[in-house]
């Protein structure tokens, strides 16, 4: 007697791949940066101890050609200042930067922050900027942060410290290997060697706050402030963000 029919197992075809090596669903994106602060070389870094100061100076540097301005959350008056400069100067692109909490993404953007800028990054803090809607630049001092971050959909990138994490050599060994990667240099530059990062293929602008120096605000002095603006937004004949 021949033995009874047994259903086969289910064996998933040899063509289709089973659920657990799908490819995962596209991240979700945020706006770029990059595209907000498109022609401007030099993002002024911008710490304000006096919100009174914020506008005054923030109208300076427009003055002198760099609109895009990012207000660090260092002091007390910064998230004050921010939405001073939002509401008295629509011609500046105002951000805010060392944003290191998920709480201050949030307060940042709710005080009018047209992007947030971190020194560094976790996971916890990536979702948050992502969430928020608002154009970001996670900070990043070694590749293996790159690396991380563009598997998480991220190519846009603050790189800091730049002069104290290996400056322009180490942006230029991360280009072979990591070319889809762009950076915002911040940390340690100044008006002599700009230029010098903005000529590298993987760098859009670079940040500072050279143009910015503690006395000239602290004599609310804006004409030396937009002479500054002025040369910096000039530093490298064609290099813009890009």
């Amino acid at each position: 007697m021949s033995p009874p029919d047994v259903p086969s197992p289910d064996v998933p075809s040899p063509d289709v791949p089973s659920p657990d090596v799908l490819s995962p669903a596209p991240l979700p994106t945020s706006p770029s940066f990059l595209d907000l602060a498109a022609g401007v070389p030099v993002v002024p870094v911008v710490v304000v101890d006096d919100p009174d100061d914020a506008v005054p100076l923030a109208r300076a540097l427009v003055a002198g050609g760099l609109p895009v301005v990012e207000v660090t959350l260092r002091t007390p008056g910064a998230l004050e200042a921010i939405g001073a400069i939002v509401r008295a100067v629509p011609e500046a692109v105002v951000g805010a930067g060392t944003v290191i909490t998920p709480g201050q993404v949030a307060e940042a953007v709710g005080a009018g922050a047209r992007f947030v800028v971190s020194p560094g990054w976790t996971d916890v803090l990536l979702e948050a900027m992502r969430g928020s809607g608002a154009p970001f630049l996670p900070g990043v001092s070694t590749a293996s942060e790159v690396v991380a971050l563009l598997e998480r959909g991220v190519r846009e990138m603050k790189f800091f410290p730049a002069q104290a994490a290996g400056g322009t050599a180490f942006l230029k060994s991360l280009y072979g290997p990591l070319p889809q990667a762009r950076f915002c240099p911040t940390g340690g530059i100044g008006a002599a060697t700009a230029a010098e990062y903005l000529a590298l293929p993987n760098v859009a602008c670079v940040g500072g706050s050279w143009m910015v120096p503690a006395d000239a605000v602290a004599a609310r002095d804006w004409g030396r402030v937009e002479a500054l603006a002025r040369a910096a937004a000039g530093v490298s004949a064609g290099a813009r963000c890009r």
